[in-house]
């Protein structure tokens, strides 16, 4: 090999990176102190964008496509290198490439619970978690923010900085936002999109744009979510009344299922209340119309009979009050437990005294 091919291989003439992973956010292409061709190609595939660096300095920016290294397409460098009328020597510089393309299921969520002030419930501890999706919007913030001379720069290198940066947000957010537990099933993927719009400056910031925030749970403590299922089954059953009998009717079966034979204190404490609760709904049941207490018991009670219909029964004091208003009659036909028939209530001895208050008909009446 000649001195020319040897000089000839430190030369290079064409620029690409393929990535064989799926994490690498920036790539400095390894040139070995080895000088850019004069004319060499620049490949920028789909997906991609290379970044050049010249004396610390970033120079051109390309988006994908194939270029010719020349001084019309490197003005900046151009510049920088001091080359006012064109260079045909080969040139110094760092390349770095920057995957574009989506950067999904980024894990984020709460380590420790976080305290919130419920609008229905009150002060509530809660625990989230969830994916985000990110993308390089402009691989020259992210060079100088982040990747510097990083050879090979990584998801992993910035999850966790962006992962407490997405949870910062999400609980200032979500504090502010007065939306109950109740809620929060329902408004999943308004909650992500809400998210999406509030991260964007602080992730606009490293060159990287927020494509999607996903909400895969929002969670209560087991005990909060205990007592909520208590509250859906009172809801379910409608007054505390029945929720009682519930409660005391699934104990006593689970006390009867017992391979043991149950807890006989238990079943019969809990009968003694299931049949005192009961007794006191039915004493509590009264039929609509009745406002008075039943007669005494050494007190008759009398049917009458008005128009061919039956009326009663009527306690002594009601038949009194009938036949001063003229309801009731001497020929009015009346009838109690222990007569053979319905007779004239005039004929009845206890009942002829109500009719002796009674005035006569008026004249000509």
């Amino acid at each position: 090999m000649g001195l020319f091919d040897a000089l000839r291989g430190q030369f290079i003439d064409i620029i690409e990176w393929l990535d064989s992973t799926n994490d690498t956010m920036a790539y400095r292409f390894e040139r070995h102190n080895n000088e850019i061709k004069n004319g060499a190609k620049l490949i920028v595939r789909p997906g991609q964008e290379a970044v050049f660096v010249s004396e610390g300095q970033v120079a051109d920016e390309f988006p994908p496509g194939t270029y010719t290294l020349t001084t019309q397409n490197m003005p900046i460098l151009s510049t920088l290198q001091g080359w006012k009328y064109g260079f045909n020597s080969p040139f110094k510089a760092e390349v770095y490439f920057f995957s574009t393309k989506q950067f999904t299921n980024l894990k984020w969520g709460t380590s420790n619970p976080i305290t919130l002030r419920d609008p229905e419930i009150g002060p509530v501890r809660l625990r989230a978690y969830g994916t985000y999706n990110i993308r390089v919007a402009h691989g020259a913030t992210l060079l100088r923010q982040l990747v510097s001379t990083d050879g090979r720069f990584e998801t992993d290198e910035i999850s966790e900085s962006l992962r407490a940066l997405v949870v910062s947000q999400f609980v200032s957010w979500l504090g502010q936002s007065g939306i109950s537990v109740y809620d929060f099933a329902a408004k999943y993927t308004e909650i992500g999109d809400t998210m999406r719009t509030v991260l964007q400056p602080n992730f606009a910031d490293f060159g990287l744009e927020v494509m999607q925030v996903n909400i895969e749970n929002i969670g209560l403590p087991p005990e909060v979510e205990k007592a909520l299922d208590r509250r859906t089954q009172m809801g379910i059953l409608g007054d505390m009344n029945k929720y009682t009998q519930f409660q005391a009717a699934n104990a006593i079966e689970a006390s009867a299922s017992n391979p043991g034979g149950g807890n006989p204190a238990l079943d019969l404490a809990m009968g003694m209340a299931l049949g005192n609760r009961v007794a006191a709904n039915l004493n509590q049941a009264q039929p609509e119309g009745i406002s008075a207490p039943p007669p005494l018991p050494n007190s008759a009670v009398w049917y009458v009979g008005v128009g061919g219909k039956q009326e009663g029964p009527f306690d002594p004091g009601t038949l009194q009050a009938r036949a001063a208003s003229g309801q009731i009659t001497g020929e009015t036909l009346v009838w109690k437990n222990g007569m053979a028939g319905w007779v004239a209530a005039g004929q009845v001895p206890d009942l002829i005294p109500l009719f002796a208050s009674v005035p006569p008909p008026l004249p000509g009446a």
